[in-house]
């Protein structure tokens, strides 16, 4: 990895995410199901969340980023409840007609979401988060895995 700030890390991410949910959703349109592009998308977002939520946004929370954060922690949970529905509505083998314009839904809030968190939140994560708590995103990007059961603040059961 050659970026050192959360910033780049973090939005490298989201071009990843986005790519993945993009290439499912050609490849739908070619009559292709590709599951391994859905679930990495949906892992590595959920994944990613896990990283906001877990080691940046308390940090930001205590440092008087409250507002914002609580706007994100907001949208976090719309948007895993839309990955909880193409989960449901992707199955082996098989996926709902409506799934390319669930996929469009989940990178229309995606956009709305990064747009907001690139320029506002992410900045503040480089300027206030320590070196260490920075070198403990990167370490965690890098080879992490959140546990199993771990959910959004927002989510259904969250």
């Amino acid at each position: 990895m050659h970026e050192t700030n959360v910033s780049a890390l973090m939005e490298r991410e989201h071009h990843e995410i986005d790519q993945a949910i993009e290439h499912f959703v050609a490849g739908l349109s070619e009559g292709k199901l590709r599951h391994k592009d859905l679930a990495r998308a949906g892992d590595l977002l959920k994944r990613h969340i896990y990283v906001e939520e877990e080691l940046i946004f308390p940090t930001l929370r205590a440092k008087g980023m409250l507002a914002p954060v609580l706007v994100m922690l907001r949208e976090h949970g719309e948007i895993w409840r839309t990955l909880d529905a193409l989960d449901l509505e992707v199955g082996p083998g098989t996926a709902a007609e409506w799934v390319p314009d669930r996929c469009h839904q989940l990178l229309r809030q995606l956009e709305t979401h990064n747009g907001k968190e690139e320029p506002i939140i992410y900045p503040q994560a480089d300027a206030l988060l320590t070196d260490e708590q920075t070198a403990t995103v990167r370490e965690f990007l890098h080879s992490g895995t959140m546990p199993l059961d771990w959910v959004c603040a927002q989510a259904p059961n969250g």
